[in-house]
């Protein structure tokens, strides 16, 4: 199979500052051992978040703050995250912000400590059920769909462990969208409390 490369356009003096400026707010939350999940999780975010978490985890084993406000995205890359959250030494808080959605639920449960999974007030989180696409020959389409059922499966048993909650009723609640406010996400077990201050996070 051939792959076409787009060399990337040259950056402009603008861009540059810009990129600039991005590296150096980057630089600084890695100084104060935070880090930021927001957006598609996808194998680019999976890799940048899994080299600060084994960076500031060598470092020094201070606590490490992770804000995750994203939609969801590539469920391995999720995993990828969640694992190595909870493969560091140092003690993770996992802060949800905006929303949490899909695979990034399984990412804020990544701190091993109920008690380090946090909301900020506004947050909204939603459960349901993983997706996805194949075309091609029927044995092909029938492998993709018994994977997304292995999936779903893997995800609500996670969920049901750490909230409490029974897998039925986890794979009840997440057969369509499911949303939570922070308030409701506490009463479900997906977080231990919400905050609204940095001096909270302790």
């Amino acid at each position: 199979m051939s792959k076409f490369i787009l060399d990337a356009p040259e950056c402009d003096d603008e861009d540059k500052d810009e990129k600039k400026k991005e590296n150096g707010m980057a630089s600084h939350l890695i100084k104060t051992r935070t880090i930021v999940i927001t957006g598609q999780v996808d194998q680019e975010m999976a890799e940048r978040v899994i080299s600060q978490l084994i960076v500031l985890d060598t470092e020094s084993k201070d606590p490490i703050k992770v804000f995750v406000t994203s939609q969801g995205g590539h469920v391995d890359s999720g995993y990828a995250i969640h694992d190595v959250l909870r493969y560091v030494d140092s003690e993770v808080f996992c802060i949800g912000a905006g929303w949490v959605a899909s695979i990034a639920v399984p990412i804020l449960l990544g701190a091993r400590k109920k008690a380090n999974r946090i909301a900020l007030p506004n947050t909204r989180f939603l459960l349901h059920q993983p997706s996805g696409g194949a075309g091609g020959q029927l044995q092909d389409i029938r492998i993709e769909a018994q994977e997304i059922l292995k999936i779903r499966q893997k995800i609500n048993e996670l969920i049901s462990m750490e909230t409490g909650q029974t897998v039925a009723k986890v794979a009840a609640d997440s057969d369509r969208n499911f949303w939570m406010s922070a308030e409701e996400a506490l009463q479900y077990g997906l977080i231990s409390r919400i905050v609204s201050s940095a001096k909270d996070v302790k």
